[in-house]
């Protein structure tokens, strides 16, 4: 039995960049003829130019916020906001709807978020039967894994949420191989599986997802007889990484073009540097092109033990969107980048916010060799220029801030 999904897991780094920067280009043609939201605003690109990550990195970043302003401005005409390629009819079978509202399509195409390569990963066969507790009510999570384990040849069991006496009585009865959901309702089953004296011996295997799935408690459940692997996905994006035996990161999804950006800009980062996740989806249905997931993350060296070639990501990190109010002033972190980027003699900067609830006080912290009086000066007044409010500013040697993704670091106290 192969120990990979596909062949595309093997393949060399230099044939899978040249497969996606091949794929890239059209993409964006796609996007702008058939999606109005990228006719907008790639209007003026030329989308067979972009044929490299650099000349990516030159477009612009759309956030999940913009997302849906542009859907709330055009609930009437389009409910996408322009971003859907495909109308309601016999190409799209689903529509879902994830909190905003935000409303995401799905396209008749077999296994269309690419979530039978996690499951594959995650030990999943063909002629297994899965218990799904993923929600089948407006979000999309468990159609996403119901049509993946189909593409996979596996049969599925729509558990849904809650009614957890009846989840076990399923499992006793059913005998799934595995489980899929969420890692601690994973957890709750499995406590009253004891406290009702119910066996569970099927249950082997599970694929968690949409909340963070401690050590703490993969040590649990493995206890307990359950392998049970992680996988980062979105309802805009589907798949994006997936864990494996290896258990040394997330390895990024074969369909995806994944950018690590400093926060609040789009502007990518030294690699290993913590940054925003953003993504180039090559789903034609929903192209979605420099998609930013608001999710900080960092690319780990080398590649995954199990012998798949694909970069590999720490897992989620923290959120990139650090806004927050100073002075009764909304301060951003693109703000800062704006500030750091009219000094060459800046490497790196990070705003810190101090003191007591109605004293608040801001620190510009800016790594450089160069340190001097006047450029202190001059960064004090750019941070005045731009965000309308005062800072110190210190220097501190290169490399010492933190590589935790952090523009904007609130140390307020709040008792």
């Amino acid at each position: 039995m192969s120990a990979f999904y596909d062949s595309l897991e093997t393949r060399s780094p230099q044939d899978r960049e040249a497969a996606l920067m091949t794929a890239l280009p059209q993409q964006i043609a796609h996007a702008q003829q058939h999606a109005a939201a990228f006719a907008k605003s790639l209007g003026q690109v030329d989308a067979h130019s972009i044929t490299s990550r650099a000349a990516l990195a030159r477009l612009p970043v759309i956030r999940k916020y913009e997302l849906l302003e542009q859907q709330k401005a055009q609930r009437a005409q389009d409910v996408f906001g322009g971003f859907s390629a495909l109308p309601f009819g016999k190409g799209m079978t689903r529509v879902f709807a994830s909190p905003g509202t935000i409303y995401e399509p799905e396209a008749a195409r077999a296994d269309y978020w690419r979530m039978a390569r996690t499951l594959f990963a995650a030990g999943f066969r063909s002629g297994e039967l899965i218990h799904n507790c993923f929600s089948y009510h407006f979000t999309p999570a468990g159609s996403m894994m119901e049509s993946g384990a189909h593409a996979l040849g596996c049969t599925v069991f729509p558990g849904g949420t809650g009614q957890t006496e009846q989840q076990v009585q399923a499992m006793a009865e059913l005998r799934p191989a595995g489980y899929i959901g969420t890692p601690s309702f994973l957890k709750i089953i499995v406590e009253k599986a004891a406290e009702l004296g119910v066996a569970l011996p099927s249950l082997k295997k599970a694929l968690v997802s949409g909340e963070a799935f401690p050590p703490s408690l993969r040590d649990w459940l493995a206890e307990r007889g359950i392998a049970a692997y992680q996988c980062y996905a979105t309802a805009d994006l589907g798949l994006i990484a997936y864990e494996t035996e290896a258990r040394e990161g997330l390895v990024l999804d074969e369909g995806v073009i994944v950018e690590i950006v400093r926060p609040g800009t789009g502007d990518p980062v030294p690699e290993g540097e913590v940054g925003e996740l953003v993504v180039t989806t090559l789903n034609p249905d929903y192209p979605l092109i420099r998609f930013g997931t608001g999710d900080l993350t960092a690319v780990l060296p080398g590649t995954c033990p199990t012998g798949r070639t694909n970069n590999r990501i720490k897992g989620w990190m923290g959120r990139a969107d650090q806004t927050t109010k100073v002075r009764g002033m909304f301060v951003h972190p693109g703000q800062v980048d704006q500030v750091a980027k009219r000094f060459p003699e800046v490497l790196k900067a990070r705003l810190v916010v101090s003191g007591e609830m109605a004293s608040d006080q801001m620190a510009l912290k800016v790594e450089t060799r160069q340190g001097t009086e006047a450029l202190a000066r001059s960064i004090g007044e750019a941070v005045r220029d731009v965000t309308k409010l005062r800072a110190d500013v210190a220097f501190v040697a290169p490399g010492s801030l933190p590589n935790d993704g952090k523009v904007i670091e609130d140390a307020r106290s709040y008792q």
